[in-house]
């Protein structure tokens, strides 16, 4: 394993499932908050927060991701993501229901994703990883929350 490059992520929590995102693209995780609705927005944009005093879109990833939505509670949390949209930063929040960990991955150890209907669509997860009998699902977070309908809905000139 010592030839291989180390990736570290945060690993959070849907339902039954454990999914992780490269922290690379995590800027803060925040405790959920208020979050403004914004009309005529796909059931998935929750709304927006005030993120250091600019208007932060709030998706809601299991509605993304086709899992049932779930009540907010108390350790919903948001995690603030930085991706890119043609060389632009675009920030926005992903609802999880909660944070588990930072994990450190060896590249050799991603494995990818086999074909598994279309519970989730694969090509926004960029593979999967198995930690002490768990499979955790990694997030290819530009695909996911940046479709080309989003990228036009979120970005904003």
């Amino acid at each position: 394993m010592e030839n291989s490059n180390k990736i570290t992520y945060l690993s959070f929590v849907l339902g039954e499932e454990i999914f992780a995102v490269n922290v690379g693209k995590v800027l803060e995780v925040l405790e959920h908050q208020k979050i403004t609705r914004v009309p005529k927005t796909p059931s998935y944009i929750k709304g927006v927060i005030n993120f250091r005093g600019e208007i932060l879109p709030v998706i809601d990833t299991r509605l993304k991701l086709n899992l049932a939505e779930q009540q907010i509670n108390d350790k919903t949390v948001i995690i603030v993501l930085d991706l890119k949209v043609k060389d632009k930063s675009v920030i926005l929040g992903a609802m999880a229901d909660s944070v588990k960990d930072v994990i450190e991955i060896h590249e050799n150890e991603i494995r990818d994703v086999p074909d598994i209907g279309n519970r989730y669509n694969v090509e926004f997860l960029q593979g999967m990883v198995k930690i002490e009998n768990i499979f955790v699902m990694l997030l290819n977070v530009d695909k996911v929350f940046l479709s080309d309908e989003q990228q036009q809905q979120i970005v904003v000139e």
